[in-house]
């Protein structure tokens, strides 16, 4: 019997589970699946079809159906494709992708490539992009794999070939300002060394060639087409010249009956390029310093404390249960909990707070945080791949290498561009050739390379790409993780805020508010009722022990403890009858409390539990719980408010406490008392208004609500399920990572809406221009070189301001 395959990318929300990691997981028809979490695991067991992968039938990569953007019919039976290009290809050819297709060989292990404007391009080895003809990139930036291999290889290749490009430019354009390089030399020794040395540029620069005609065997016309048919046509035609001039018609010959050479353009646009790779290359490699700053966040080893031994391990050799020491100056190893010792903790490179956080025993602690002052013991509970601070990098690794839905509109454009600008190229050759001054077809030459080389659409490819990669990295530095780009696309045009309360508007856990005592001393009180609630369990009695205890209230035990159901509890503290709980209880025990019950009212008025306290008999006082706002949340709120957004609260709590905190905080609309199934109902129906909404929350009840939201929001500090629903995920896990992911979103389309229009403004004066437009006015006719110098810097100019994303603030 074959062994059952393994899928170990879950497929319901597409992150990679480790199968040793003891998630769970589901046999299926001689498949095991594995899941990052319940959740998932339980989507795909209700509804596995929707979840089943199929192969793109173009490129052979695996798309998951349930997610998959692009989808065809034919002969009945429905195609998943994994980018609308291999789509489009489909569609125009079917039958060339039709019928039985070998599954794809496994990926080894190890570095994964892939291309950085079309991620449906994954390898595990270096090369180029079969669509674009871009160097594929690491799909994860490590720390010692210095800069990218292609950086380097052209940086030895510029400094090869800018001299002997720069000999050839002398030597053409001396004779333009005087100084007669062909008399010196004589016509003949002059032209062979210009094609000697244009020679050893084309040759040192063949890998562009090799990527052109990549791009026409493929038929994905790019920027490598153009710039191939380009140069080689002014190398060829060059030769020519040099060798057979009699081939050439006799009006292109000058006084002297020599015909003209391009040598010159050829290896200086040539060397333009490769200039302009360099740049390229280097800008990009910057656009992985947020995920290395990540990955540099976590220690190369950790000291493990094994009875009296303490020794450093490597990280990899870590296990669940582990005890480590952190010392002072130390960053944190792994995720674990504090087991001795305290100290302070600056977490501000995983939360994107600057203020260091009190760690004391039984408190968690996040690998790749700085440990301050104190030096503490640790119990390792998760480590590997697993880990908060890996899962970051992940996640930003993936973001970066998605597509926002803007790039479907540049890869349309870039789809008619190329054959369209070869059209106006063929088209500029005639007008010249037929309408042009002598020598006619010369200038016709100039015209059609000078508007094939201008018009490269690298800029057009990398407006998007650039954006999402800068912007998800700085996101990254923020605390606010972002899935994928369309989630970022969306959250900019987001109109409704749809919030819980628990745990996203407030801290998610209560804690003593108010003390009102009634002829006793307030110490006295509080240290009578945290006596009495020692002994119970109900969800109260640890935030009124600890708020008591933090108000100076003195331990005391209690006997006769009885819990009376739904009213509050009774018994007996040093020789005194106590009572604690609702107006129910003090009728039942005879206590008049009327006297507090107007300001009882108006505690629960501002959202808060009160209760009564009585001794022997006697109204003592009241106290109040709460479950506190967040410090944060205020300004948080009026701050969404600036940005527009409608701020809705969806949460399961009564009315009046919704309502009392919706007050505080100028909340525009409340739904209190609601299920999960009525959250997910009004995002429904919000979007059935024409609206676009967010919903942020934390817990697993919200996970259906964040599944069809427009972009799901989960707080850090929440459930598993809800942070794999979700397309943005906060880390710190308060409302103002939310208005740092709008001011993000925002600027990030702001940002990618510029690099488009530069990159359509630039082409469309562009092309005319090397045409020679302003010929007949201003006796005008672009250098192709100068064409080669333009197209570089647009690319330049698009990568500097995508990398200025990484100086917004947020």
């Amino acid at each position: 019997m074959a062994e059952a395959q393994t899928i170990t990318r879950d497929p319901v929300c597409g992150m990679t589970v480790d199968p040793t990691a003891g998630k769970p997981t589901v046999e299926l028809d001689g498949r095991t699946y594995h899941f990052c979490c319940d959740g998932c695991a339980k989507k795909f067991t209700a509804d596995p079809e929707a979840y089943r992968t199929a192969e793109d039938p173009v490129c052979g990569m695996s798309v998951d159906r349930a997610t998959a953007a692009h989808m065809s019919k034919h002969a009945g039976e429905k195609f998943y494709f994994c980018s609308h290009r291999c789509q489009t290809k489909f569609d125009a050819a079917p039958e060339d992708y039709l019928g039985d297709r070998p599954d794809p060989e496994p990926m080894p292990e190890g570095t994964m490539y892939t291309c950085p404007m079309d991620p449906e391009i994954v390898q595990d080895h270096p090369g180029d992009c079969p669509i674009c003809g871009m160097a594929l990139e690491p799909m994860t930036p490590s720390l010692d794999s210095g800069p990218h291999p292609e950086y380097v290889d052209f940086k030895r290749r510029l400094k090869i070939t800018a001299p002997l490009a720069a000999g050839v430019f002398v030597l053409e354009m001396g004779s333009h300002i005087g100084i007669p390089f062909a008399d010196w030399l004589g016509h003949t020794a002059f032209v062979w060394i210009q094609f000697l040395l244009a020679t050893a540029v084309v040759w040192f620069t063949r890998i562009f060639f090799r990527r052109a005609w990549n791009s026409i065997v493929n038929r994905s016309p790019n920027m490598w087409t153009l710039i191939g048919i380009g140069t080689a046509a002014a190398y060829v035609f060059s030769v020519v010249s040099m060798l057979a001039p009699g081939l050439l018609p006799a009006q292109m010959a000058d006084g002297m009956g020599m015909t003209p050479v391009y040598f010159e353009a050829t290896a200086v646009i040539l060397v333009l390029v490769l200039i302009g790779q360099v740049m390229e290359l280097a800008a990009r490699d910057r656009t992985g310093d947020a995920i290395r700053a990540l990955m540099d966040l976590a220690p190369k080893t950790a000291r493990r404390v094994t009875g009296e031994t303490e020794e450093d391990v490597p990280l990899d050799a870590l296990q669940k249960g582990d005890i480590l020491r952190v010392r002072p100056g130390d960053s944190v190893p792994v995720d674990g909990v504090v087991t001795e010792g305290r100290s302070s903790v600056d977490e501000s490179m995983i939360t994107g707070e600057p203020v260091p956080v009190e760690k004391v025993a039984g408190e968690p602690v996040t690998g790749g945080t700085l440990n301050k002052t104190g030096s503490f013991l640790m119990r390792a509970e998760v480590v590997g791949d697993d880990t908060t601070l890996n899962r970051i990098v992940q996640m930003v690794a993936a973001a970066q290498r998605s597509r926002a839905p803007i790039q479907a509109v540049a890869d349309r454009v870039a789809g008619y561009f190329v054959p369209a600008v070869v059209a106006c190229a063929l088209l500029a050759f005639v007008a010249w050739w037929a309408f042009g001054p002598s020598p006619a077809l010369s200038y016709a030459f100039v015209a059609a390379v000078s508007v094939l080389i201008i018009a490269c659409p690298c800029a057009l490819g990398l407006a998007t790409p650039m954006s999402i990669m800068v912007a998800t990295g700085r996101g990254a530095n923020a605390g606010v993780l972002i899935r994928d780009a369309e989630a970022l696309e969306r959250f900019a045009s987001v109109d409704v805020l749809i919030v819980d309360k628990t745990g996203t508007l407030t801290e998610g856990k209560p804690t003593l508010t108010d003390v009102d005592p009634v002829e006793i001393e307030e110490t006295e009180l509080l240290t009578l009722v945290a006596a009495l609630e020692r002994g119970s369990e109900h969800p109260l009695a640890e935030a009124i022990v600890t708020g008591a205890e933090d108000r100076g209230a003195a331990r005391r035990d209690s006997t006769d403890f009885d819990a009376v159901t739904g009213k509050g509890v009774t018994g007996t503290v040093e020789g005194r009858r106590v009572a604690l709980g609702n107006a129910a209880l003090m009728r039942d025990l005879d206590v008049d409390v009327g006297a507090l019950t107007d300001r009882a009212a108006t505690l629960q008025g501002e959202g808060k539990t009160a209760m009564y306290v009585a001794v022997d008999g006697r109204a003592a006082g009241l106290i109040a719980v709460a479950d506190r706002i967040k410090d944060t949340t205020p300004d948080a709120i009026r701050a969404l408010h600036d940005l527009g957004l409608r701020i809705v609260m969806a949460t399961g709590d009564a009315e009046a406490t919704a309502r009392a905190v919706a007050g505080t905080l100028g909340i525009d609309e409340v739904h209190a008392g609601v299920s999960p199934e009525d959250k997910h109902a009004l995002v429904t129906r919000l979007k059935g208004e024409g609206l676009s909404v967010a919903m942020a929350g934390d817990g697993v009840n919200d996970a259906p609500a964040l599944a069809e939201a427009d972009v799901g929001i989960a707080m850090g500090t929440g459930a598993d399920v809800a942070v794999e629903s979700a397309g943005v995920t906060l880390v710190k896990g308060d409302l103002t990572g939310i208005v740092r992911a709008r001011k993000l979103a925002e600027a990030t389309m702001r940002n990618i809406r510029q690099n488009l229009f530069f990159a359509f403004i630039y082409n469309s004066a562009g092309v005319p221009i090397a045409a020679g437009i302003l010929y007949p006015f201003l006796g005008v006719l672009l250098s192709p070189m100068f064409a080669a110098a333009a197209m570089s810097l647009s690319s330049v100019s698009v990568i500097g301001n995508a990398l200025r994303l990484r100086a917004q603030k947020l």
